[in-house]
């Protein structure tokens, strides 16, 4: 297994190399100029000037970028434009909340979806196959923007359920702060639960068929028994690796539902940035994502490895 991780992290250094070189010279074609934002209405030259040299933005376009990569190789991200913290300071506070709403949302595709899909692999043909299918084609056509607006406008306007918006921090108030996460979680753990319900039903639909199932029941075995212990701890190894990419997808692609919710996580982070035209935060954010969407891929396949003996074997 550590030689599989090292030749896998080997094979991630020129991936990573790549990753920063896009984000780098990508950001750098956004329109608008930091500099201009910084300097406020007057835009005194003088100022303008102390600022490019400050920020190091006269340099060629290469020695920016060597600079800003040698520095990433120590831990630092530079420093915002905007709040004058360093970068990698504000996706240490935002981080945390996002990978709570992730962590949430997560616990609810998994408690509905997987569920759903060995049902709907069980009564393959039935209604309750079809419904399934439905429901699971509603959630992944459904935007998460549009869902979380009914939300609010039924379960906090209409019904006074839950907050509406905002976050309160986990140790502060853990109650309180499920409560805010509540919604914002189930409207990113709507569309996972049906992608894990179709990957859950496939992978079920091939274990179901094998020899060993016929054989479990024919010894006579409970059919709960059968589905369980025998079915679906076999159709775990794609389940539990899409559950692993998956929730790198979540870290990255909850930047809608923070905006909708007002959450302080990564992805108002992020959309701030943008606005702002804060280039080292952006450069930084996206970087961090890159940089665990590889990972996450890797525990994936390290999952993949210990789930399923015969790949050890090899």
């Amino acid at each position: 297994m550590l030689a599989f991780l090292g030749r896998r992290l080997l094979i991630a250094i020129p991936t990573i190399i790549l990753i920063s070189v896009f984000v780098f010279t990508l950001q750098k074609l956004l329109p608008g100029d930091p500099v201009l934002v910084l300097a406020g209405e007057e835009r005194d030259p003088a100022v303008l000037e102390y600022l490019r040299e400050q920020y190091r933005l006269n340099d060629p376009i290469i020695v920016q970028y060597f600079h800003w990569v040698g520095n990433a190789l120590r831990g630092d991200l530079g420093i915002s434009l905007r709040t004058q913290q360093p970068v990698l300071e504000l996706i240490g506070q935002k981080l945390p909340v996002t990978i709570q709403l992730a962590v949430m949302a997560l616990i609810i595709a998994i408690a509905i979806g997987v569920p759903a899909g060995v049902l709907s692999a069980y009564k393959k043909g039935t209604w309750i196959d079809w419904l399934a299918n439905i429901v699971a084609l509603s959630g992944l056509s459904v935007p998460n923007f549009w869902l979380g607006i009914m939300l609010i406008l039924l379960v906090s306007v209409k019904l006074g359920w839950l907050p509406a918006s905002g976050y309160q921090p986990f140790s502060d108030d853990p109650l309180e702060s499920i409560r805010t996460m509540l919604m914002p979680a189930f409207v990113l753990g709507t569309g996972l639960a049906a992608t894990l319900m179709r990957h859950t039903r496939s992978a079920m639909l091939s274990v179901l068929k094998s020899d060993y199932i016929r054989t479990a029941r024919a010894k006579g075995l409970a059919e709960r028994v059968v589905l369980i212990k025998h079915a679906l701890r076999n159709a775990l190894v794609p389940i539990v690796t899409v559950t692993t990419l998956l929730f790198g997808e979540l870290l990255a692609g909850a930047v809608l539902t923070e905006q909708i919710f007002t959450i302080p996580g990564f992805g108002k982070l992020v959309v701030d940035a943008v606005f702002n035209r804060d280039y080292a935060v952006v450069q930084g954010i996206v970087l961090c994502t890159g940089v665990a969407f590889i990972f996450m891929n890797i525990l994936a396949d390290a999952a993949y490895r210990i789930l399923n003996p015969r790949m050890r074997d090899e």
